[in-house]
């Protein structure tokens, strides 16, 4: 018997160093896992399929080459190291496990239905076992279909004990909208040349078929449009669309003539048309023409003054002109092209005008229309905010999501998942997103938002959110949770108004624990707040693309540090509890200088440094509160802060909401502000200052905050000193050392601005 024993194990052996099934080891059951984009129907169909150390593609007529190199590809990922290529599933091996492209029969064979009857970019996969031998087979609609397909069996392949496997399932899927993709079309710190190779890559395995290349750092797409370009970075560009290519993504290029072109003009439109041929040329075959963020209260010409007139209306008919001068000329002469798209000057909300009339009335209705929402970051789109779009504009909408791209923000990163968007907008020609200039920190948002564009009555961004971080942290858990700790410090928007919702809701039970009375409730806080501190060193040692660090390493240090003044924090409120005012003092001076540490992390944006924040109102709200109780306690008698301001408030949005210690309300101006108005607290009497926190705008209003301004102090109300200058900051944080003291404190308005100021909470302490 210990003989027969023997064989049979070197027979094993011997089976599966040959790729075939080993009888007496049965395929293990194993569980679908979550797939992102969530498809649209997955079924669980039998045991799996195990890949064992060969396998074989078995291609068809017209299989596309980019889903056979994927499929390559993840049969190498999975431990298979002999491949065999055949166009007949009978060339193989008997009993070798085999990738099937575009046999038909195979998927009938399975139970499985034809890809053929389901919309553009749909695809089947279905596996199982045909004649002893293990089979997952690609049924594409289109060439896209099955690259996507693909994309889903890299999910889909795990390791078991007896190998890489596949498991037992049929799934049938497709998307929701035709177009979906990415923007990039931020102002600020541009992309590299080797980070947009890679966003290729990324778009293709998540199913976005759209990248529009609009980097305002390219001179030859705006102030220098006529212009062609130079060798090396015309053969840049072919590479980023052959990558394109490679990934099933339509590359559109955006020329942006829009600053200085004379619309009326023969030879402009010329010249115009020649640019567009020069990248056609490379590959090039989807375009827009942006005219957005430009002055048009005065013709660029005075040809164009003559023949379309002057004001909005004026602007839009001489654009109008030039588009369809541009679709007859180029688009209509070049089999092959996708349709135009423009991007209007007026490009958000849904209000009629004088230039939404005229384009309505005179651009070709071929070309299609991108717009921004109701606002151009705007915090929901729904299906009648679609319809309203389409009904002021005349044409096909095509959604330019400000979402999440920060460069209105640039002292803020914007972890949270694409939300606020209904779950069916139908009759939209596509939606892209504008990312950050942070490329990989981007990813968290773009995953999401395709998990969305695929399947959006299936997203749940919660879930998605959890997906993109799983991924990111590459199946690490300790990196996972360390990223999840430090993208909830950075998760609030207008789409997603609630601020560090992981941490306010712990800071929320502890302040109810200790309120209670509760002294171990502490405990629990400091192990999430240690989190927080230990992530910059956990990602960098374990994250897999570290770029994500060196893009987000300001923002890390800042949260280490103020996670470190959030544990000393806990410290001062057992200080607190002991009556121990010696160490209550020493934790409180200690505290106050890692604030002032913690604020001097800077990310240069936009020309000059800006002060980054992290965990904003609530990492640095709780610190706050827990000082506020030491100062009640170390220096008793203080009275409440009385607002003083020079701006009349909107409705009801009173002065009094600046200092009512609630985020979420907040005094609002009716107009915009003027040199020496101002904002500002009465403390009373005279007190010794260690920092002074000012939060501006609001969900609904971003952009109403200070953007020019200084905060001063004064004992007596009429002789002020400067503490710190304010530019473009949505969170003023100064921190004062050595302190001051003051009774008055303000911030006053130095230049003109165009925007309101909304002041959620200005805290002195």
């Amino acid at each position: 018997m210990r003989g027969i024993g023997g064989l049979a194990v070197v027979l094993a052996a011997t089976l599966l160093v040959l790729g075939v099934p080993n009888p007496s080891r049965p395929d293990p059951v194993i569980a679908v896992p979550h797939l992102f984009p969530q498809p649209r129907s997955v079924s669980a169909a039998g045991p799996s399929v195990v890949l064992g150390p060969r396998a074989g593609v078995v291609t068809g007529a017209g299989s596309d080459p980019a889903a056979v190199r994927a499929a390559l590809g993840v049969l190498r990922a999975a431990g298979v190291s002999r491949i065999d290529t055949v166009t007949d599933l009978g060339a193989l091996p008997a009993g070798e496990t085999a990738i099937v492209f575009g046999h038909d029969g195979v998927l009938r064979s399975l139970g499985a239905p034809s890809a053929a009857s389901l919309p553009a970019e749909g695809y089947v996969l279905a596996t199982g076992h045909l004649s002893g031998r293990g089979v997952v087979v690609i049924g594409g609609h289109d060439a896209a279909g099955s690259f996507y397909a693909v994309q889903t069996l890299a999910q889909l392949w795990t390791m078991t004990d007896i190998g890489a496997a596949v498991p037992g399932v049929v799934v049938r899927d497709w998307p929701t909208l035709p177009v979906r993709g990415v923007i990039e079309g931020f102002y600020g710190v541009p992309w590299t040349h080797q980070a947009r190779l890679d966003e290729l890559d990324f778009l293709g395995r998540h199913k976005m078929n759209t990248y529009v290349y609009s980097p305002k750092n390219d001179p030859y797409l705006r102030d220098r449009w006529r212009d062609g370009y130079p060798p090396d970075q015309l053969a840049q560009l072919r590479s980023l669309v052959q990558r394109a290519t490679d990934n099933h993504v339509s590359f559109v290029y955006a020329l942006s003539p829009g600053l200085s072109i004379c619309y009326s003009s023969a030879d402009e439109a010329a010249t115009l048309v020649r640019k567009l041929q020069s990248v056609w040329d490379i590959g090039v075959r989807a375009f827009v023409i942006p005219l957005d963020d430009i002055d048009i209260s005065t013709a660029n010409c005075q040809a164009d003054a003559e023949r379309f007139g002057t004001g909005d209306a004026g602007a839009a008919a001489a654009q109008s002109f030039l588009l369809n001068e541009v679709q007859r000329d180029f688009i209509a002469t070049h089999p092959g092209a996708a349709r135009l798209a423009m991007v209007p000057t007026d490009y958000a909300d849904t209000a009629a005008s004088p230039y939404k009339d005229t384009l309505k009335a005179r651009l070709d209705p071929a070309i299609i229309v991108e717009w921004t929402g109701v606002g151009v970051i705007a915090p929901t789109i729904s299906a009648d905010d679609v319809a309203a779009a389409r009904a002021a504009f005349g044409h096909d909408i095509l959604v330019w999501d400000n979402y999440p791209v920060n460069d209105y923000i640039l002292n803020r990163l914007l972890l949270g998942p694409y939300a606020g968007r209904q779950g069916a907008l139908t009759g939209l020609a596509g939606l892209t997103v504008n990312p950050m200039p942070q490329a990989v920190a981007s990813r968290i948002a773009e995953f999401t938002t395709a998990d969305y564009l695929w399947n959006s009555a299936g997203y749940q961004p919660a879930r998605s959110w959890q997906g993109a971080l799983a991924e990111m942290s590459g199946g690490d858990i300790g990196t996972e949770a360390a990223l999840a700790a430090f993208a909830d410090l950075e998760y609030d928007s207008a789409l997603n108004p609630t601020p560090s919702p992981a941490l306010s809701a712990r800071v929320t039970a502890f302040w109810s624990a200790w309120h209670a009375g509760d002294v171990g409730a502490a405990a629990t806080l400091d192990d999430y707040l240690a989190l927080i501190e230990g992530a910059p060193r956990q990602l960098a040692a374990h994250l897999p693309d570290r770029e994500f660090v060196t893009e987000t390493q300001p923002w890390l240090d800042s949260a280490r540090t103020w996670a470190q003044a959030a544990r000393l924090a806990l410290r001062l409120l057992d200080d607190r509890r002991r009556g121990d005012r010696t160490a209550a003092v020493v934790d409180n001076s200690r505290i106050d200088a890692l604030i002032a540490h913690a604020q001097s992390f800077t990310y240069q944006g936009l020309g000059s440094p800006v002060t980054v924040l992290a965990g904003r109102g609530v990492l640095d709200g709780f610190v706050a509160a827990a000082q506020s109780i030491a100062d009640e306690w170390l220096t008793p008698g203080m009275t409440a802060p009385v607002p003083q301001t020079s701006l009349h408030p909107y409705r009801d949005d009173m002065a009094a909401w600046m200092v009512d210690g609630d985020e979420h309300t907040f005094f609002s101006s009716d107009a915009a502000p003027g040199p020496d108005d101002f904002v500002g607290v009465d403390l009373g009497t005279p007190r010794s200052i260690s920092r002074v926190w000012i939060d501006m705008g609001s969900t609904d209003s971003p952009n109403d905050i200070v953007y020019a301004g200084v905060v001063e102090y004064s004992i007596d109300g009429q002789n002020w000193q400067q503490a710190a200058t304010v530019q473009n900051a949505a969170a003023v944080r100064v921190a004062l050392s050595p302190r001051i003291t003051a009774r008055y404190v303000r911030l006053r308005v130095t230049a003109a601005q165009q925007f309101w100021v909304a002041v959620r909470e200005f805290s002195v302490h």
